[in-house]
Protein backbone atom coordinates (compact mmCIF):
# COMPACT_ATOMS: atom_id res chain seq x y z
CA UNK A 1 0.00 0.00 0.00
CA UNK A 2 1.60 3.30 -0.96
CA UNK A 3 1.68 6.29 0.98
CA UNK A 4 -1.71 7.98 -0.30
CA UNK A 5 -3.21 4.67 0.62
CA UNK A 6 -2.75 4.45 3.85
CA UNK A 7 -3.58 8.12 5.00
CA UNK A 8 -6.50 7.49 2.46
CA UNK A 9 -7.19 4.50 4.66
CA UNK A 10 -6.54 6.24 8.12
CA UNK A 11 -8.67 9.22 7.34
CA UNK A 12 -11.35 6.82 6.93
CA UNK A 13 -11.04 3.93 9.48
CA UNK A 14 -10.11 6.04 12.71
CA UNK A 15 -12.43 6.81 15.06
CA UNK A 16 -11.84 8.45 18.11
CA UNK A 17 -13.86 6.85 20.81
CA UNK A 18 -13.02 8.72 23.86
CA UNK A 19 -10.86 12.01 23.84
CA UNK A 20 -8.31 12.52 26.43
CA UNK A 21 -11.13 14.99 28.81
CA UNK A 22 -8.10 16.53 30.68
CA UNK A 23 -6.17 19.39 28.43
CA UNK A 24 -2.61 19.26 27.47
CA UNK A 25 -0.25 21.41 30.09
CA UNK A 26 0.39 24.45 28.37
CA UNK A 27 3.68 25.35 30.44
CA UNK A 28 5.31 21.69 30.26
CA UNK A 29 5.29 18.64 28.36
CA UNK A 30 2.49 16.33 28.29
CA UNK A 31 1.90 12.12 28.28
CA UNK A 32 -0.66 11.67 26.17
CA UNK A 33 -1.60 7.94 26.76
CA UNK A 34 -4.00 6.24 24.37
CA UNK A 35 -5.03 2.65 23.88
CA UNK A 36 -5.27 2.17 19.55
CA UNK A 37 -7.95 -1.07 19.00
CA UNK A 38 -8.30 -2.58 15.44
CA UNK A 39 -9.25 -5.77 14.49
CA UNK A 40 -6.73 -8.27 13.98
CA UNK A 41 -5.24 -9.46 10.63
CA UNK A 42 -4.40 -13.13 12.26
CA UNK A 43 -6.97 -13.89 14.25
CA UNK A 44 -10.67 -13.10 12.66
CA UNK A 45 -12.97 -11.95 15.26
CA UNK A 46 -10.04 -10.87 17.84
CA UNK A 47 -8.93 -7.25 18.03
CA UNK A 48 -4.88 -5.95 17.83
CA UNK A 49 -4.85 -3.52 21.47
CA UNK A 50 -1.84 -1.12 21.11
CA UNK A 51 -0.97 0.75 23.82
CA UNK A 52 1.04 3.57 24.04
CA UNK A 53 2.25 7.22 25.01
CA UNK A 54 2.52 10.52 23.40
CA UNK A 55 4.94 12.91 24.53
CA UNK A 56 4.15 16.10 23.31
CA UNK A 57 6.36 19.12 24.14
CA UNK A 58 5.09 22.21 25.91
CA UNK A 59 3.42 24.96 23.31
CA UNK A 60 5.27 27.75 22.92
CA UNK A 61 4.05 31.74 20.77
CA UNK A 62 7.34 31.10 18.92
CA UNK A 63 7.86 28.41 16.60
CA UNK A 64 10.27 27.49 14.80
CA UNK A 65 9.47 26.41 11.11
CA UNK A 66 6.63 23.80 10.18
CA UNK A 67 9.26 20.92 10.41
CA UNK A 68 7.77 18.67 13.54
CA UNK A 69 9.89 15.45 14.70
CA UNK A 70 8.36 12.67 14.73
CA UNK A 71 10.01 9.88 17.32
CA UNK A 72 8.44 5.97 17.54
CA UNK A 73 6.03 6.42 15.14
CA UNK A 74 7.96 3.46 13.42
CA UNK A 75 7.60 5.37 10.28
CA UNK A 76 10.80 4.14 8.08
CA UNK A 77 10.25 0.32 9.11
CA UNK A 78 6.62 -0.28 8.21
CA UNK A 79 5.67 2.37 5.67
CA UNK A 80 9.27 2.26 4.18
CA UNK A 81 9.11 6.55 4.05
CA UNK A 82 11.33 8.94 6.19
CA UNK A 83 10.01 11.17 8.55
CA UNK A 84 10.95 14.38 6.55
CA UNK A 85 9.01 12.39 3.54
CA UNK A 86 5.47 11.99 6.03
CA UNK A 87 5.90 16.13 6.93
CA UNK A 88 6.07 16.92 3.13
CA UNK A 89 3.54 14.30 2.26
CA UNK A 90 1.17 15.93 5.04
CA UNK A 91 1.92 19.60 3.91
CA UNK A 92 1.18 19.06 -0.04
CA UNK A 93 -2.43 18.05 1.25
CA UNK A 94 -2.74 20.76 3.43
CA UNK A 95 -1.93 19.50 6.74
CA UNK A 96 -0.33 21.29 8.85
CA UNK A 97 1.22 19.87 12.48
CA UNK A 98 2.72 22.43 14.99
CA UNK A 99 6.48 22.49 15.44
CA UNK A 100 6.61 20.76 18.20
CA UNK A 101 8.63 17.05 18.65
CA UNK A 102 6.00 14.27 19.12
CA UNK A 103 7.60 11.02 20.60
CA UNK A 104 5.79 8.05 20.26
CA UNK A 105 6.34 5.03 22.84
CA UNK A 106 3.94 1.86 22.42
CA UNK A 107 4.30 0.15 25.88
CA UNK A 108 2.48 -3.05 25.00
CA UNK A 109 0.68 -4.99 22.14
CA UNK A 110 -1.77 -7.66 23.03
CA UNK A 111 -4.84 -9.33 21.73
CA UNK A 112 -8.08 -9.08 22.88
CA UNK A 113 -10.31 -12.26 22.47
CA UNK A 114 -13.59 -10.94 20.94
CA UNK A 115 -14.31 -8.15 18.17
CA UNK A 116 -13.84 -4.23 18.77
CA UNK A 117 -17.54 -3.51 19.76
CA UNK A 118 -16.52 -5.87 22.45
CA UNK A 119 -13.21 -4.40 23.22
CA UNK A 120 -14.39 -0.77 22.76
CA UNK A 121 -16.97 -1.19 25.37
CA UNK A 122 -14.00 -3.20 27.77
CA UNK A 123 -11.66 -0.98 27.26
CA UNK A 124 -13.98 2.52 27.81
CA UNK A 125 -15.65 0.82 31.01
CA UNK A 126 -12.34 0.16 32.65
CA UNK A 127 -10.97 3.76 31.67
CA UNK A 128 -14.20 4.74 33.37
CA UNK A 129 -14.14 2.95 36.50
CA UNK A 130 -10.53 4.19 37.20
CA UNK A 131 -12.03 7.65 36.37
CA UNK A 132 -8.67 8.32 34.15
CA UNK A 133 -9.68 11.52 32.42
CA UNK A 134 -5.55 11.17 30.38
CA UNK A 135 -5.96 8.37 28.13
CA UNK A 136 -7.36 8.55 24.47
CA UNK A 137 -9.33 5.71 23.17
CA UNK A 138 -9.68 4.98 19.40
CA UNK A 139 -9.87 2.71 16.76
CA UNK A 140 -8.55 2.14 12.97
CA UNK A 141 -6.56 -0.38 11.34
CA UNK A 142 -3.35 -2.02 12.34
CA UNK A 143 -1.96 -1.16 8.94
CA UNK A 144 -2.12 1.99 9.65
CA UNK A 145 -1.64 3.08 12.87
CA UNK A 146 1.01 5.72 12.75
CA UNK A 147 -1.69 7.83 10.58
CA UNK A 148 -4.64 6.81 13.03
CA UNK A 149 -2.29 7.86 16.14
CA UNK A 150 -1.05 11.06 14.47
CA UNK A 151 -5.02 12.01 13.53
CA UNK A 152 -5.55 11.54 17.50
CA UNK A 153 -2.36 13.54 18.76
CA UNK A 154 -3.69 16.34 16.39
CA UNK A 155 -7.23 16.40 17.78
CA UNK A 156 -6.05 17.32 20.59
CA UNK A 157 -4.07 19.75 20.36
CA UNK A 158 -6.50 21.23 18.11
CA UNK A 159 -8.64 21.00 20.81
CA UNK A 160 -6.39 23.09 23.34
CA UNK A 161 -5.31 26.09 21.04
CA UNK A 162 -7.77 28.47 22.31
CA UNK A 163 -6.94 27.97 26.07
CA UNK A 164 -3.15 27.65 25.34
CA UNK A 165 -3.00 31.07 23.55
CA UNK A 166 -5.08 32.53 26.37
CA UNK A 167 -2.60 31.13 29.08
CA UNK A 168 0.11 32.16 27.33
CA UNK A 169 -0.96 35.77 26.64
CA UNK A 170 -1.59 35.70 30.46
CA UNK A 171 1.73 34.61 31.73
CA UNK A 172 3.28 37.21 29.36
CA UNK A 173 1.31 39.78 30.32
CA UNK A 174 2.14 38.79 34.62
CA UNK A 175 5.85 38.87 33.67
CA UNK A 176 5.44 42.02 31.81
CA UNK A 177 3.93 43.74 35.10
CA UNK A 178 6.08 42.34 37.05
Amino acid sequence: MDFYDSWDKALKDTSIVRSRVSSLRTFEDTQVPYIFLSPSNINDGDTVVRKGEILVQRPSLILPPNIPQFEGFQFEKEQGVEDSAVVNFLLVRGVTIPSLKYNNRTCSIDVFEGDVTRAIAHFANQLERIEDVTTGLLTGIEDVWQFSILIFICSQIARNTEQDLRRLMNEFRRRENN
